[in-house]
This record gives structure tokens, sequence and C-alpha cells, in this order.
């Protein structure tokens, strides 16, 4: 690239002081040495010249030398005439060792700005490299790395995009080719200069081009691999649904197909016969019950359970869960706080998380009492279910509200803590499970007490309406 015109200028004026300064510096030499061997001071002006300002105004720097030495120094003085031959030849071999000084010194400077733009393209290079293949979205990695490439060449601006864009009026673009195909445009402004579009051309374009290549690529195989642990997890869902129809919904419909072969025998006393209609009862709700989750879980993953809030009263919902449960094995003791205030919830969604959480703990208490609680805790209420089985494992006790998960020695299909807790979320609250003082688990809903209140006129859902 050329100085600027400014550069020039402030180099002509440099040569000209200089060739001044050496020929007086010559005036003071001629006494102590002779006059041709101080003409060898000239190459001083004629370096300096070619190192800063190039090999043109070198030769211009040589030539004026020539002059001044020629004016001044070499006899006859005051006139561009020689009239010795020995000074002719020593003139020439003068001028002669300053084009090869002045052309070896501008070959270096070359060499070194060749060199450092080398090293500034390296630099950019990599600095595009951890910008474009950085872990931001796609758009973001080329707007930086867009303002990194006009930062860098003291451009306006500049603008990366994908696939194929065309040149307007204030932009030229520059295509990104990777492997015979366009992966993207370089869009750079109008007013560049030629050589500077020339080298973006030669030198950035194919490493950028590559980059952004290697971006697209990476984005595919991202989106690939989201894609895969999608159908991955659907194919684990899809198991564990095959394993809980294979096993879950086989029993009671064959304890249902053995109670009503068992009732076609004429040989059966009234009080066998209660038994059998008791299985048929117990083993057709316990399938209801399997195909309303499995139902209800379904609407949950497609997000088509939405909540429905009201005023709801929560020492209500409490008792109305238990109540739906019938007469369970074991001895669910409730502690209700009295006095604590109404919640903006769907009465059925919470109810319902409710008696699964009191199923799934009269089902591990083996005959123990089942405390259940409500306590008003600053801007929330909570419902706590505790019980006195074994415990959960702590490894396991954010994977209990997986579906189709059970823990060791488990019973169930996994699904009712899954829709508790589906329930309980729909609807602000938060679910967690601890472990009691000795020996059990405690499971806790927390819900948000309203910001406001319901109004005189408003009456809460009572438990077990919808809402």
């Amino acid at each position: 690239m050329r100085p600027p015109a400014q550069g020039q200028r402030t180099g002509a004026a440099v040569a000209a002081l200089s060739v001044a300064v050496v020929t007086a510096v010559i005036y003071g030499l001629r006494e102590v040495m002779p006059v041709l061997s101080t003409g060898v001071l000239y190459l001083l002006p004629v370096l300096l010249i070619s190192t800063y300002w190039g090999l043109r105004l070198a030769v211009v720097t040589a030539l004026a030398s020539a002059a001044a030495f020629n004016w001044f120094h070499i006899p006859p003085t005051g006139r561009f005439t020689i009239a010795d031959p020995e000074n002719w030849v020593a003139l020439l071999v003068y001028f002669v060792a300053a084009l090869v000084t002045s052309t070896l010194a501008h070959s270096a400077r070359a060499r070194a700005e060749e060199a450092e733009a080398r090293r500034r393209e390296a630099d950019i290079t990599a600095r595009l490299a951890v910008s474009i293949l950085s872990g931001t979205s796609a758009a973001e990695r080329l707007t930086e790395a867009a303002d990194l490439i006009a930062s860098a060449l003291g451009m306006s601006g500049a603008e990366l995009r994908l696939g194929w864009v065309d040149s307007d009026l204030e932009r030229i673009a520059v295509p990104l080719v990777e492997s015979g195909r366009r992966v993207g445009t370089l869009l750079v402004p109008r007013a560049t200069p030629k050589a500077d579009l020339e080298r973006v051309r030669e030198r950035l374009v194919p490493a950028l081009a590559a980059l952004v290549a290697a971006a697209i690529r990476r984005e595919q195989l991202e989106e690939q691999l989201v894609e895969t642990r999608a159908l991955r997890r659907s194919d684990d869902m899809k198991t564990a649904l095959l394993r809980a129809v294979s096993h879950d919904l086989r029993s009671p419909i064959t304890a249902i197909r053995a109670a009503g072969s068992g009732l076609g025998s004429r040989t059966l006393e009234g009080g066998e016969r209660d038994e059998l209609i008791a299985v048929i009862r117990s083993e057709s709700e316990r399938l209801g019950r399997l195909v309303e989750n499995l139902l209800e879980l379904s609407r949950l993953e497609a997000g088509s359970a939405p909540a429905q809030p009201d005023w709801c009263a929560l020492d209500e919902l409490v008792e109305s869960a238990v109540g739906t449960l019938g007469d369970p094995p074991g001895d669910v003791r409730l502690e209700l706080e009295p006095g604590l205030p109404l919640v903006h919830a769907d009465a059925m969604q919470i109810e319902r998380a409710i008696a699964n959480l009191v199923d799934n703990a009269v089902r591990h208490s083996n005959g123990k009492p089942v405390r259940v609680s409500t306590v008003r805790d600053g801007a929330f209420v909570e419902v706590r279910v505790a019980d006195s089985g074994p415990g959960i494992d702590p490894d396991d006790r954010e994977r209990i509200f997986e579906p189709f998960f059970r823990a060791s020695g488990g019973g169930g299909a996994g699904l009712g803590l899954a829709i508790a807790r589906g329930f309980v979320e729909a609807n602000g609250g938060r679910i967690r499970v601890d472990a009691c003082e000795g020996r059990g688990a405690r499971f806790t809903i927390r819900l948000p007490v309203a910001s406001r209140d319901p109004g005189r006129g408003a009456r809460p859902a009572r438990a077990g309406s919808a809402a």
C-alpha cells in the first residue's frame, strides 16, 4: 500500500533537510578528508527515506544528493559540470550504490510490512474462530465477527450473512465459498480501497468461509443431537409405557377375569361370592385409576391441561382429597392449621395432587399413620404429607417425580408423583420431598398466597368441584 499524500510531503521535506544537513557537514570535513570520500555520507538520507517513505522518494533523494554533491563539492563548484573524469566515476559509483542501498532497504521494509500484515491476518483469523465458533446464537456470532473484521481493517462497517446476498449501492458483496458451496456473504462498504478489498478476498475470505462452514455444520450437529435426545427420550417413554401396560394393566384384568369366571360357579357360597365381587370392584377401580393417570400424564406432557384457577380453601381441598381415597389400609391423620388464607388455584388439580401424595404415602407406610398438615410460611401456604415408611434414597429424590420411575421396592405404575408435580407447577407452586426425622419421607406442596383478597361476594371453590 502506498503511503498517504501527507506522508509523502513529509518525506520530501525530510529528504531536502537531510541532504542540506549532509552537505553542510561535508563542508566541515573537507579539511580532514578527501572530498570524494565524503560522498558516502549522502547514503544516509537515501537509507532514511527508502526505509520510511519507499523506493520512489529514495531515488529522488539519491538524484538530489548527487546534484548537491556535484554543485557544492566537486570542482568546479557552483556549476553542474565535472572537470576531472575520476569525479565522474566517483559520482556514478555513488549513484549506483545509492540505488542498490535504497532498493535493499525498501525490500527489507516491504518484507517487514508483509510479515506484520500476515501476523495481523493470523490474529484476525484466530479471533474470528473464537467469535464464530463460540456457544452463542448464529446471529450473534455473525454480528460479532463482522464488527471484528470492520474494526481490524479500519472499515466504516461490515456485515456477515449466511447464504447468498447481492451487492447494493452502498456495499460490495464478497462471497464466502467452501467446497464449491456458498455458505455466506461478507458485505463491505463500497468506499473500501481496491488494494484492501483484494487483500480481504485473497487472505481473509478463505479462512472466514471455512469458519462459517464449520459453524453451520456445528449448528446442524447440535440440532441433530437435540433431535436424537428427544427421540431417545420418546423411545424410553414408550418402553416404560409398554412395561406399565404389560404389568399394571394385565394384573387387574387378570384378577377381574378370574373373579368373573369364579362367579359362574354354582358351588359358591354367599361369603365367597361377596369376596369375588369385592375383587372385581377393587381391581376395576385400580384399572380406572391407572387409565385416568395415563390420560392425565399425556395431557400434561402435551401441555393441554392448563390450570383454571379460582379461590380455594386449602383445608377443604385436603379433606376432599383424603375422602376420594375411600377406606385406605393405613391411618391418615389431619393436622390443619385454622385461618389459612385462600389460594388462587385450580381446585381439581390441587386436590388430585394431594390425593396422589396421600395415596403414595399410605402404600409405603406399612399400615403406620400418615400425617397430613397445612401451615402458613410467609407468603406461601404448604401442604405436608409425612409417612413412616422406609424413606427415599437421596439420589432418587428428584427421579421419583419422573414418569414411570419406581423407587426400590416401590409399587404402582410410577405416575402419581409425576402427575402431582405437573399439577402443582401448573398452578405456580413447587413440590419437594425431604427425609423425616427417624424414618420415612415428607412431601411438601408449596403454593403462593394470593396477592389480593377475593372480596366479600366471592365464594371459594369447594374441594371436588371443577374450577
